[in-house]
């Protein structure tokens, strides 16, 4: 059943698997393709630009093919001690995986029982190797989703990144790790995410580029604007010079139009769709924009410059 108008677009947050207005992009094939082949892949880019719905939508498309999938969104896990953080971690993977439904697997007792004696992060990689490649069959592909919050951490999380890299390392001495890849999505650089400089930096895996919308891919986006604007392409095309395919406020701006361009276009019925679109950006987005930036999205750009008068210079 299609969405109607008003609710067609969605502005922030990860849109469904289901959402009419997703829109793939060159980099949705890129990504199944390599996370099929058992590539380790990385998607760093900067807030906003849906890599958290790429996610959902690869996760779809792979588990349809058989491959069981694990995300771990890092945010839920939050500010916590090293023992909490790859505990929170073993749980996300076994809720994902079903572990507890499927085979009738306690983890908080396997994790109480190991972690007297192993260090957190030989934890995690027992639980991978013995645990949930040992259960499982069908390839796995682990998805970690806000990277960068393990920045904010008050330990270091080196050892993390080096346990990724010594499962890629193993695929050569030990087949099983052949099922098992690992997709990171942030807002970072490789080169973020290791911090001791003196270690090995976190070179493994491919790089997934993720651009705004081209015009040759916002088809599900022209037909939410279809029955309220006269050239829905010509409207389209104008919104993405605005956005430049921002994809946050591509959507945002097409909703806007959705709900404002039919009283714009009664007051000014002369005018062409490029101006209302020009007239809805500065009424809806560049006037007193602080105060109408909801969901926030300038407003965390603006601190992000303005944090350090080094980062602002830069």
């Amino acid at each position: 059943m299609r969405a109607t108008n008003s609710n067609f677009y969605q502005v922030g947050a990860s849109l469904p698997v289901d959402a009419p207005s997703y829109v793939k992009r060159e980099a949705d094939e890129v990504f199944y393709q390599k996370l099929q082949a058992g590539k380790f892949c990385y998607v760093l880019n900067s807030r906003q630009m849906g890599k958290s719905s790429l996610r959902v939508q690869t996760m779809q498309r792979l588990q349809k093919e058989g491959t069981v999938c694990a995300a771990i969104d890092l945010t839920g896990i939050g500010k916590v001690n090293q023992e909490q953080w790859y505990g929170g971690i073993v749980y996300n993977l076994s809720e994902s995986c079903q572990l507890e439904d499927k085979f009738d697997f306690d983890w908080q007792e396997w994790w109480g029982k190991n972690q007297t004696i192993l260090s957190p992060v030989q934890c995690l990689g027992l639980f991978i190797e013995k645990v949930l490649l040992d259960k499982i069959q069908q390839p796995i592909v682990i998805f970690v989703d806000e990277i960068d919050k393990v920045l904010s951490q008050d330990f270091s999380t080196d050892d993390f990144f080096g346990l990724i890299r010594f499962f890629q390392n193993q695929r050569v001495d030990n087949p099983i790790f052949e099922r098992l890849t690992f997709a990171l999505l942030g807002v970072a650089t490789p080169g973020d995410l290791i911090q001791n400089k003196t270690q090995t930096p976190f070179n493994i895996g491919e790089a997934i580029e993720l651009d705004g919308f081209q015009i040759n891919e916002v088809k599900p986006l022209i037909k939410g604007l279809e029955g309220k604007c006269d050239r829905p392409q010509v409207v389209m095309a104008e919104i993405l010079n605005w956005t430049g395919g921002q994809p946050f406020l591509t959507q945002k701006l097409c909703k806007f139009m959705v709900e404002e361009s039919t009283a714009l276009r009664k007051s000014k019925i002369d005018e062409d769709d490029s101006i209302l679109v020009r007239e809805v950006v500065e009424s809806g987005i560049i006037e007193n924009w602080e105060s109408q930036d909801d969901p926030e999205h300038l407003r965390t750009i603006r601190d992000r410059i303005l944090s350090s008068e080094q980062r602002a210079g830069y």
